[in-house]
């Protein structure tokens, strides 16, 4: 089952001014905020600055019950990997493709 968008990352280049910026914006502080990572909650979303990320632009993670076969589920409809599936701590796992127009999807679970 597919929860919807519930995380996006932006890539950065500077990571403290992207910080300002998103906590102006979002009027909250940051809950985790590392040299390689911050993260926002906003609502039931979570906004993360990625200083190491790809180029591409941001990327929207749906929520998803079976990580494994939502990305074969999407690689047979033609998206291409971007990302294999990779544990990023506490269990939680994400991955990435782009769709036949370059689209950038995201996966979580």
């Amino acid at each position: 089952m597919n929860q919807g968008v519930t995380t996006v990352i932006y890539p950065v280049k500077d990571i403290a001014s992207a910080k300002a910026l998103f906590r102006e914006l979002l009027g909250v502080e940051p809950y985790a905020d590392a040299p390689y990572y911050v993260g926002f909650k906003a609502g039931n979303q979570d906004i993360g600055l990625d200083p190491n990320g790809h180029k591409d632009g941001m990327t929207a993670y749906y929520q998803v019950d079976d990580i494994e076969k939502r990305l074969k589920s999407l690689m047979d409809a033609g998206a291409t990997v971007i990302q294999q599936i990779k544990d990023v701590g506490g269990g939680k796992r994400i991955a990435s493709v782009k769709d036949t127009d370059g689209n950038i999807i995201g996966l979580t679970q």
